[in-house]
């Protein structure tokens, strides 16, 4: 049954049940929500829809770390090229990445989340945050905060720009560059890792959170210290503090496109790099072999977060999305944003996912309602 609010777009037949469910999520959504679905499946778009106010169909939005999606897909590229080997050792690309007992740390345990570098020590201005080299140079010299593959610790702000540096040292591009060549321009993704100023126009600010008194006294509670590691984690540690939401309302962000939270994207170009990624778009064929994805897409970390202090599981550079929605394949991989974005891939239903908002979801990460939605979309896929 539609809840009232009528969403704009476009449904495949068959696919009915997921724009009511997307009509649902729009009425139960505190004012101001806006929002925007798509997924393709086997290559063909099956669902486009957006609703909210302010919101248009390709209007774009800070993803947060939806954006690792992107980078790493660009680094399972040049495994897959054989450009890179993931056993061999960081510093064997990076050699200055070998002091401070760093020198065993392999590509893959840094994918991972393994090598203990969740943070800068003393923290980043908004500046050096959307400055992938220079975080990749502090990190470089700093000594891990726990034994390397000894444990595993979400690197909220920095995988980027360490995988990064990783990548720009075989190729001679930064990754921005290098995804844009290679992934972005090539299939017409509407997801820019690196915002050109012609496309500002676009641009709807990242809303903040708005908690009930609940909630807000649930992220008091739940306050981590400056110093501890979720504060390094999250560049509490500096001492002018940033809040999170508000990276992408900040132009050098957008423009540096820091790999790790940087990219900006509507959820036609979430999901469009992951239907390009395992099944081709118009006619071009997979960025991945089913090989290459499969090894992406298997967990390498599981059991509890350092960083989060909570239970979770990595796989290569993605989040292990059938860990968080079970009825996905066992293959599925992909990554979700603060604000509450996910995008991802399920190779086994041939299926990718692009879910977007603007107001910052609570607690943040994947939004609550983004399981609904992709199970609706996963359930008329079947």
């Amino acid at each position: 049954m539609s809840s009232g609010i009528a969403a704009q777009g476009t449904v495949a037949e068959g696919y009915e049940a997921v724009r009511e469910e997307f009509e649902a999520t729009l009425a139960e959504e505190r004012a101001g929500h806006s929002a925007q679905l798509a997924a393709y499946v086997d290559g063909q778009q099956a669902v486009d829809l957006w609703g909210g106010p302010g919101i248009e169909a390709d209007s774009l939005t800070g993803v947060f770390s939806s954006t690792k999606g992107a980078a790493h897909l660009a680094v399972a590229l040049l495994v897959q090229d054989g450009a890179l080997e993931l056993d061999q050792e960081v510093r064997h690309y990076w050699p200055e990445f070998a002091a401070a007992g760093k020198q065993r740390i392999t590509l893959r345990e840094l994918l991972a989340h393994r090598a203990g570098l969740a943070g800068v020590d003393g923290g980043l201005t908004v500046e050096e945050l959307a400055d992938d080299r220079l975080i990749a140079e502090r990190l470089a010299a700093q000594r891990p905060h726990w034994r390397p593959g000894a444990a595993f610790g979400y690197h909220a702000l920095v995988i980027g720009a360490l995988t990064g540096e990783v990548v720009r040292r075989v190729t001679g591009l930064t990754m921005q560059e290098f995804y844009e060549k290679r992934i972005r321009a090539p299939y017409g993704i509407d997801f820019y890792m690196g915002l050109p100023e012609d496309q500002e126009h676009r641009v709807l600010d990242t809303q903040p959170m708005d908690p009930t008194p609940e909630q807000k006294r649930a992220l008091r509670e739940g306050g981590a210290g400056p110093l501890s590691l979720r504060g390094i984690g999250f560049n509490l540690n500096h001492p002018e503090l940033t809040a999170l939401e508000t990276l992408p309302n900040f132009r050098v962000v957008r423009a540096g496109g820091p790999a790790s939270v940087g990219g900006m994207a509507n959820a036609r170009g979430l999901t469009r790099m992951y239907a390009a990624a395992i099944s081709g778009v118009d006619g071009k064929e997979p960025l991945l072999t089913p090989d290459t994805a499969a090894e992406f897409a298997q967990i390498h970390s599981t059991g509890y977060d350092l960083v989060l202090r909570q239970q979770g599981a990595f796989a290569l550079g993605f989040s292990a999305v059938s860990d968080t929605y079970p009825f996905l394949g066992a293959r599925a991989f992909g990554h979700s944003g603060a604000a509450g974005s996910q995008a991802f891939a399920d190779p086994g239903r041939g299926l990718a996912f692009g879910y977007n908002r603007r107001r910052f979801a609570f607690p943040g990460g994947a939004a609550p309602e983004a399981g609904r939605l992709a199970k609706a979309v996963y359930d008329c896929a079947a």
